[in-house]
């Protein structure tokens, strides 16, 4: 039976959500009330019998280790195989490699050691809850060399400008790809390559001192490999931004866009906590959220999600807002269309308002 093993690549995904980024890696943005984005990938693999995963970390992973621990919450704390976060440092003196193939060089040894044949590779920044065996039957049946992950939106939005668009011919086989707007195949970021092609890309770019692997090992060379396509139609969507982490999060709160993430496929897998259900008190009044554990309410909560452990005193409002784990919002204050990262105070009486096109951010720990 032929099998994958996993590598989540974050090389490329540094501070694209600002100040939300600044302390952490996107990977560990926390999402949906309980969720962090890595979570998303990480279940998929595991749920496609991907047995061993390797991140790739440059800098800005406490947060990302602190989550993920021995990777037992995703069954990946294993004898053999198992969850491996690789940063970049090396003390090679003949190393000539740059950009994320320093990566690859240095950590070489995680795919020679691996039993599979085929890598899946994939960022954090798409979203989905699904299973890749089907992009995997797909990858083997055209014997490709590389399958990419693709899909398409009904509504173009300001993160889809950012992404790869893929062109293919009337048989699936990637043509080109490029950043045309006017293109509505998207590249997700997720793609199936054959082990053995992988090492040998990753030894032709470094002799020719290039330092991205998938635009200089694949993209640049799409005449001389065979590269698939394989469309998704399921529920996903890209983070990319803090508007688009904005307008994914708000968007669960309509009953048909949850149902679609989290209801008809199997459970999203995250680290496990232990608070209370949350206590919601005599002036409480809460409409169109999603309120984690360890909440205690005493105030208004409007069209919102809320982490786990945040206290909303009496008198305070939230409004279209996202507050993160152990905020405080103490009474009177009156927020809307905010983002507050972890472990905000809000003081007495203070006033917060964005818009829904460019929501107010706090950083973390702040005071206000």
């Amino acid at each position: 039976m032929e099998t994958m093993m996993g590598l989540i690549n974050l090389e490329h995904e540094q501070d694209f959500l600002e100040e939300l980024t600044y302390f952490r890696s996107g990977a560990s943005m926390p999402f949906a009330a309980r969720y962090r984005l890595i979570d998303f990938t990480l279940s998929n693999m595991v749920r496609s019998n991907i047995q061993e995963v390797a991140i790739f970390a440059r800098n800005k992973y406490r947060s990302l280790m602190d989550h993920l621990g021995s990777g037992a919450d995703w069954d990946l704390d294993r004898r053999h195989g198992g969850l491996f976060i690789l940063p970049p440092d090396w003390n090679d003196p003949t190393d000539i490699s740059k950009g994320d193939l320093k990566h690859f060089h240095n950590n070489l040894d995680y795919f020679k050691r691996g039993k599979s044949d085929y890598v899946l590779i994939s960022g954090s920044q798409f979203i989905s809850n699904t299973v890749y065996d089907d992009l995997f039957q797909h990858h083997l049946d055209n014997k490709a060399d590389v399958t990419l992950l693709t899909t398409s939106y009904d509504t173009p939005l300001p993160e889809h400008d950012k992404c790869m668009k893929v062109d293919i011919d009337e048989n699936g086989w990637v043509t080109g790809l490029s950043n045309d707007r006017k293109k509505q195949r998207i590249f997700s970021g997720v793609y199936i390559i054959n082990k053995a092609l992988l090492l040998d890309v990753i030894q032709d770019c470094i002799a020719h001192y290039k330092d991205h692997f998938f635009l200089d090992g694949i993209s640049a060379n799409l005449e001389n490999l065979n590269v698939q396509s394989y469309h998704y139609d399921g529920y996903s969507a890209i983070v990319n931004s803090v508007d688009s982490y904005y307008r994914q999060n708000m968007k669960l709160l309509e009953k048909t866009a949850y149902k679609d993430l989290f209801l008809t496929g199997e459970h999203v897998l995250t680290k496990v906590g232990n608070q209370a259900p949350s206590n919601y008190q005599e002036h409480a009044n809460v409409d169109h959220s999603l309120i984690a554990t360890g909440c205690e309410i005493n105030g208004e909560v409007t069209n919102s999600i809320l982490f786990r452990g945040v206290k909303v005193h009496k008198d305070a409002v939230i409004k279209n807002s996202i507050i993160m784990q152990r905020c405080n919002i103490e009474a009177g204050a009156h927020l809307e269309n905010v983002i507050l990262d972890k472990d905000v105070t809000i003081t007495k009486n203070q006033a917060l308002h964005g818009a829904k096109e460019k929501p107010f951010v706090i950083a973390k720990r702040k005071k206000i």
